[in-house]
């Protein structure tokens, strides 16, 4: 790329992040489009933005999908707001095939929200990636909180077992279930059970809900034991606004006993190394992929000499990233 071309680019940017900082509705949406479609200027960007970031505090929903997350996100967010707080949504969805763009579009499930001052809904594709969020996540949580949000809610996309990857980016994780999905028990046991720092009983007037509950609370009780911090179960209507209070009061008291006991530093501190981590190996990915002699040495022939066991794909790998090394190492000679 030219020069002054480059140098119009990264003008542009950098002119939408000040626009951002300033308030601007538009410039947000735009920059967290920008960041989403990895565009050029989205790096010199988020290295913009985070100087900006005040820590805000990010709460993850999952649970399986038809348990009403979106409208408990929905409350939740009309119900922080009223408590004095700016908050953020992103809405998780499976991306549409043709698009890669959010298939259902939580704002229409967010009416209530959607109409509120100092409440941003932002939805988002998963675009292939596994654990439930899209990998922008974390990006969108620093422009949102650049942008002066105190809260950011994350809905997970609703793919049951596999949301794991929500406690990676919150600090206060809170699974939802609903009587009647069949064994909602057995489904938490593969590793959502794990990850609630809170649990929901939803849609809690359908038959069951109690015997629901009690089943969560005698296995939190079997795995946590006599630690401080039990998990406690709320029973939500979340169509008609029921348990929702009590619910921002045990994120409150979570995040209280986060602070108070030093595990909301850690929690950062880890995420903050998990993701230094991951950006310097796509980082090294794609300069291996775009460098003269990078995804070119995946050749035919060495495909051919893998299938035939004349070579191991271990062995490969480490070629390319010692060829890559050298030229490396001599372009900054």
């Amino acid at each position: 790329m030219h020069l002054t071309e480059k140098n119009q680019r990264d003008s542009f940017v950098l002119e939408l992040v000040d626009k951002m900082l300033k308030g601007s509705v538009r410039a947000l949406g735009k920059l967290i489009t920008l960041i989403e479609d990895e565009c050029p200027g989205s790096l010199e960007a988020l290295k913009k933005v985070y100087y900006h970031t005040k820590d805000a505090y990010v709460v993850g929903l999952t649970g399986a999908p038809g348990t009403g997350k979106s409208t408990l996100v929905d409350r939740m967010a009309v119900e922080i707001k009223r408590q004095g707080f700016k908050v953020g949504i992103i809405a998780i969805d499976p991306s549409s095939p043709f698009t890669g763009g959010a298939f259902l579009g939580d704002r229409v499930r967010m009416m209530s929200s959607s109409n509120e001052n100092d409440i941003y809904i932002r939805s988002m594709g998963t675009r292939g990636s596994l654990g439930g969020l899209s990998e922008a996540t974390a990006s969108t949580v620093k422009i949102l909180d650049a942008f002066g949000k105190d809260f950011v809610l994350i809905e997970t996309a609703g793919t049951g077992q596999a949301e794991v990857d929500v406690i990676k980016e919150t600090d206060t994780t809170v699974v939802v279930c609903v009587p009647g999905l069949g064994d909602e028990i057995q489904t938490m046991k593969a590793g959502v059970m794990e990850i609630g720092d809170i649990f929901v009983v939803n849609k809690a007037d359908l038959q069951d809900a109690d015997r629901l509950a009690g089943d969560i609370e005698t296995m939190l009780h079997m795995a946590y034991g006599s630690k401080e911090w039990i998990p406690p179960i709320i029973k939500t209507i979340a169509t008609e606004g029921t348990g929702v209070v009590t619910l921002i009061e045990e994120i409150l008291n979570h995040r209280e006993y986060l602070i108070k006991s030093g595990l909301l530093k850690s929690k950062r501190i880890r995420r903050i190394k998990q993701e230094i981590m991951e950006i310097a190996k796509n980082k090294i990915i794609d300069k291996i992929n775009n460098s003269a002699n990078g995804a070119n040495q995946v050749s035919d022939e060495l495909l051919n000499e893998i299938m035939l066991r004349e070579k191991d794909p271990y062995t490969a790998a480490e070629e390319i990233i010692g060829n890559f090394t050298e030229v490396f190492q001599k372009s900054h000679l």
